[in-house]
């Protein structure tokens, strides 16, 4: 469970939210609740490596995405209505499933083992995607990226910046995969221990010294509950 403390978000599973039956025994729940009141029911392993749970950076943006800049029923403003969007590094699909749910056109990307789970909680919340969809495919980075193209409207990124060797090939596959109107929306938490801020100025250097252009984004744009000094959201567009 997300719980807010002063200065911090702290990932929790709640026992209440544990699987109940037998078939379900390898997984627990993060419930994340949209702003109409629906909730999205995220599935997550007790084994397996850090795609496998619903990392804060994601709770994060996720929630990033229903604020009124993006979407506000009662002014009709839905930005993500019909938008082509690709989520990398998706885990266990819980930014893309937001996407999907609010009429984005969601492709949620990851290794071949975490397919089953990212499936899995697609057919869990597909009751609350009516008007978007959401497919889930492999995609490694700095590999081939023609299934993905034409460029989408929007890349979605929460904590994919830790591995560094993978920042090369994850800057190569976003110069690949974004164009001219193409929004990289990258969620991050700010690590300050072991190789972390390494990991972390190498990927900035690399995509804004030679690609990109990078803007964060204030807490006041934010999701007003759902933030945290130490998550950044960076908007990042081609340098054209």
């Amino acid at each position: 469970m997300l719980e807010n403390v002063p200065g911090s978000l702290i990932l929790v599973p709640a026992a209440a939210n544990m699987a109940a039956d037998a078939d379900e025994c390898d997984y627990f729940v993060r419930e994340i609740e949209k702003n109409d009141a629906c909730t999205l029911k995220v599935k997550q392993c007790y084994l397996g490596d850090v795609g496998c749970v619903v990392w804060d950076a994601a709770i994060v943006l996720a929630k990033y995405l229903e604020t009124k800049q993006f979407y506000e029923p009662s002014s009709r403003v839905n930005v993500w209505a019909d938008r082509r969007v690709l989520e990398l590094g998706a885990g266990t699909g819980a930014v893309g499933l937001m996407a999907a749910a609010l009429g984005a056109h969601v492709t949620v990307t990851d290794l071949e083992d975490l397919q089953t789970l990212l499936r899995l909680n697609i057919q869990e919340n597909k009751a609350l995607i009516d008007s978007g969809s959401i497919t889930a495919k492999v995609l490694k980075w700095g590999e081939d990226v023609s299934d993905f193209l034409p460029p989408p409207h929007y890349i979605l990124m929460a904590d994919c910046i830790y591995y560094e060797q993978s920042i090369v090939p994850l800057v190569e596959s976003l110069k690949l995969l974004s164009g001219p109107e193409t929004c990289i929306i990258c969620c991050y938490e700010q690590r300050t221990e072991g190789i972390n801020p390494k990991v972390e100025r190498q990927f900035f250097e690399v995509t804004t010294n030679l690609y990109f252009i990078c803007e964060e984004v204030p807490a006041d744009k934010q999701d007003p509950e759902f933030s945290s000094p130490d998550i950044h959201i960076l908007h990042i567009r081609r340098n054209v």
